[in-house]
């Protein structure tokens, strides 16, 4: 063992783990990424307080004020998640603890839900699906992607994936986002002050943006107003994203194809909420964010800081760094 591994930081996981997969995955991931280095992983509140009063570098989806309190030597929490609103922010800063999040992790999956959603629609499988539990034997028309303008808002690693994934189907496409001069994979970007121009234009809209002040809501009266009646809202994104009454009016009223709702508002969503009643609207319970190799794509981010900081014995310029 060198001198840097022996002066290497613990890293201890917390015990909550997410979408249903033991959080021992992510320490048997990281153990066998960083073998020579001590991974700690807390199984109970007790070994939480206990072991975080000497750990460097914490690993978990969340950590409270209480937690934080009993840590003694913490310079960084590496956040499970891609967002990290709901973390202590200002906690942490006044400790001078960076903090990591999971950019990029979900990538590949929610691409492929996302492509599953618009295939879904465009083959009408849940008509499919309706007929089959009827045992019914009776032809419809379908459709196809190829020629469709597919508008994707949100530019970050999960619509780059969209965009990757839709290459080979023959669509055009249009990226929005905050900062349209930095470009995208998309044929043509428009930045938000344009998002009624993207919208009139769209078959399938991807909804792939952080919910922050400015996206919440941004879908609302007006916007399904400009929508075309044959598009397809697809959200990845947040349910708050969408204003819900909305939404359903748009359903009712005929003013969108359907709808693909990974994410709702509220959620979960209420047993006799009125949009599990449309046959036009397909509803996942958040979850095209999972994926078996979820705690592998953490594990990587980790071990690839963790050198960083044995290298240079500094916890700034880490990968997906947001403080």
């Amino acid at each position: 063992m060198t001198d840097a591994e022996n002066d290497s930081p613990t890293v201890l996981v917390l015990r909550r783990g997410t979408h249903g997969m033991p959080v021992f995955d992510y320490v048997a991931e990281l153990r066998e990424r960083l073998p020579n280095h001590e991974i700690l992983h807390a199984r109970t509140p007790d070994e939480e307080r206990e072991f975080i009063a000497d750990a460097e570098i914490v690993a978990g989806m969340s950590i409270d004020e209480e937690l934080l309190d009993h840590a003694e030597n913490l310079h960084l929490f590496a956040c499970a998640y891609a967002g990290t609103g709901h973390l202590p922010l200002s906690a942490l800063e006044s400790k001078g603890v960076a903090v990591t999040n999971a950019s990029g992790v979900h990538g590949p999956n929610i691409g492929e839900h996302v492509l599953g959603a618009m295939l879904t629609f465009a083959r009408d499988f849940l008509r499919a699906g309706r007929q089959q539990s009827r045992r019914e034997w009776r032809h419809f028309q379908a459709d196809e992607l190829r020629g469709s303008t597919v508008t994707v808002v949100g530019l970050g690693a999960i619509g780059s994936a969209v965009v990757e994934r839709l290459a080979g189907f023959g669509v055009e496409t249009i990226g929005v986002r905050y900062s349209p001069e930095k470009g995208g994979p998309t044929d043509e970007v428009l930045g938000f002050d344009d998002l009624h121009d993207a919208l009139s234009r769209t078959d399938y809209l991807v909804l792939a943006c952080p919910l922050t002040d400015e996206t919440e809501g941004l879908l609302g009266i007006a916007e399904f107003d400009t929508l075309p009646p044959s598009s397809v809202l697809v959200n990845v994104a947040r349910g708050k994203v969408v204003e819900t009454d909305a939404l359903l009016s748009a359903i009712r009223g005929n003013q969108i194809r359907g709808a693909a709702l990974d994410v709702t508002d509220p959620e979960p969503l209420p047993e006799d909420h009125p949009l599990w009643n449309f046959e036009n609207v397909l509803i996942t319970p958040h979850m095209a964010g999972h994926t078996p190799e979820y705690f592998a794509r953490l594990a990587d981010i980790l071990a690839e800081n963790v050198r960083h900081v044995n290298e240079t014995g500094e916890y700034e310029g880490l990968r997906n760094q947001v403080r």
